[in-house]
């Protein structure tokens, strides 16, 4: 028998992270208090006025996401073109966060709104772009490349991926054999 400070887990089902955890409550309490804010807002200036920022949030932040939109799709299509130049990497990482600022603008709310002008004002958005980027190196091994990124080991790492003929990929460690594979590297 078990009893209530003895709880069943099953040892097979994985434990539950804390972005699971703690990300609906960020959400609810980002809820209430957008909700909470325009109410404030709304008695000081009026209800006509909360609409009409409401809907020039919406208005803008649509027309910011068609721009990076085609920004976007132009940048692919000048990319396919024989001949053409590697493309700049912050290019792809700015109009994401364009777009992102554009959805934030149309969600509806004022803190929604000062986080997508934090993402569309060029020198937030190269910070955040930076933290962002150190962020994935540090969480998921993100190593920026020449075409504006990729995931795996980065080039300092120590390790390398061979790929042999038949096209498996096989992730190992480079030892050299003139060197003592005890001894301590220092660059």
């Amino acid at each position: 028998m078990t009893g209530p400070s003895q709880q069943q887990t099953d040892p097979t089902r994985p434990k539950r992270s804390r972005l699971r955890t703690f990300l609906p409550l960020g959400i609810a309490a980002w809820l209430v208090l957008e909700i909470w804010l325009l109410t404030v807002v709304a008695e000081a200036a009026g209800g006509f006025t909360v609409l009409a920022l409401l809907l020039a949030g919406v208005v803008v932040g649509s027309a910011v996401i068609k721009r990076a939109g085609r920004r976007a799709w132009q940048n692919l299509s000048r990319s396919m073109q024989p001949g053409a130049a590697p493309q700049d990497p912050a290019a792809g990482t700015g109009s994401s966060f364009t777009m992102l600022g554009g959805l934030l603008l149309m969600i509806p709310g004022l803190i929604s709104d000062v986080a997508a002008l934090v993402c569309l004002f060029p020198p937030t958005r190269a910070l955040l772009r930076g933290r962002v980027e150190a962020l994935l190196r540090r969480r998921v091994g993100y190593v920026p490349g020449p075409m504006g990124g990729g995931f795996g080991p980065g080039p300092d790492s120590g390790q390398d991926r061979m790929r042999h003929p038949d096209g498996k990929v096989i992730q190992g460690e480079v030892i050299r054999d003139d060197e003592d594979p005890h001894s301590v590297r220092r660059d």
